[in-house]
């Protein structure tokens, strides 16, 4: 299973990394770097291994936010040095990086769709979810703002006059968190997006950004690689987030769930609840409290809390007063039983 994980790794890393060819970043020249390699960002993180190669390798899938930021060329170099390992990162949207961890071709993911994420946990595919970091979501367009929406309050109404004026909207149209925002952003105005006015170009952020830029477009993006990029587009932020005091409905949480070992028992699970340990830990989250980019924070860590969020842990609207039902507990432990105890005993 290990010799087939990492040649999905390798093909995997390709495929995202060509994909995100277009992609603008903070750091280009580090980018051309992993671009010429197996397309696994922290590849760099064997270098002056000494032990015989005998790293051990945690597979990381994830968004193309982490990716494009630059967040994850802070991150993970901290956490292979501290681990004496090497983070193979797949850089996907939040959809294909979801597959890939319930594949088990993924020791843990970090994406920003938590209906999406709730799914991946209601089907055992993951477990001990954490919360790590959010931002928020800005509608961007050109400065000459042909739909007139500059300073609305209101993302479905915004997305409304767009879809009214004809004026060209570039999707990414990858089933992303920023494309599945988008949907159901869509969805709230009424809207059944198409036409020539609608462009789902599948491609990640930095594409659909520079997409965006070159064809006087309106986009949605998480705010942090629009930050990243935006002294190399010409797009400016029309509708802002929750962050500016916009809807709440264009939010952008971020958390990471480790894929459960009990269905992939290829998964480096304990390394994997190790990233789960740094990304969450007072180091962890001042790396990300302090990253930046063009003179502005990109992303806000909120793992730690001195009051319990037991919300984090698992699928919203779950109930914790069935959880304690004795009815539920004894079903719970009957099948304990079954599953678990040899019928010799």
């Amino acid at each position: 299973m290990k010799i087939q994980r990492r040649r999905f790794v390798q093909a995997a890393g390709v495929g995202a990394i060509l994909g995100l060819s277009g992609c603008s970043s903070q750091n280009p020249s580090e980018n051309d770097t992993d671009n010429g390699s197996t397309g696994n960002q922290s590849d760099s993180g064997g270098q002056g291994d000494g032990d015989g190669g005998n790293r051990r390798e945690l597979t990381l899938a994830t968004t193309t936010s982490t990716y494009d930021t630059g967040l994850l060329d802070e991150l993970n170099p901290m956490f292979e040095e501290r681990f004496d390992a090497t983070i193979n990162t797949i850089p996907q949207g939040t959809g294909a990086a979801i597959e890939t961890g319930a594949a088990g071709d993924a020791d843990v993911i970090l994406v920003h769709a938590r209906g999406a994420e709730d799914e991946f946990l209601q089907q055992g595919h993951g477990v001990n979810r954490r919360d790590v970091m959010f931002n928020d979501f800005v509608v961007v367009g050109p400065e000459s703002d042909p739909a007139g929406i500059d300073g609305m309050d209101n993302a479905t109404e915004a997305f409304s006059t767009i879809a009214e004026t004809g004026s060209t909207f570039v999707s990414r149209g990858d089933d992303s968190g920023t494309n599945k925002k988008e949907l159901l952003v869509w969805e709230e105005a009424g809207v059944d997006p198409g036409g020539q006015w609608y462009r789902a170009i599948g491609q990640g952020m930095g594409d659909t950004l520079n997409q965006a830029s070159q064809s006087g477009a309106y986009t949605i993006a998480d705010r942090g690689t629009y930050l990243s990029m935006q002294d190399e587009i010409d797009l400016v932020v029309h509708v802002q987030g929750p962050l500016q005091g916009g809807p709440v409905i264009l939010q952008n949480p971020y958390g990471v769930i480790p894929v459960n070992p009990a269905q992939h028992d290829n998964v480096e699970y304990d390394l994997a609840m190790a990233y789960v340990g740094f990304l969450t830990s007072p180091e962890g989250q001042g790396t990300i409290d302090s990253y930046t980019a063009n003179g502005s924070q990109l992303f806000f860590p909120n793992a730690l809390s001195e009051e319990p969020n037991f919300e984090q842990y698992v699928p919203q609207g779950y109930s914790a007063e069935e959880s304690q039902s004795l009815s539920r507990r004894d079903k719970q432990y009957l099948y304990w039983v079954e599953h678990h105890v040899p019928a010799d005993y």
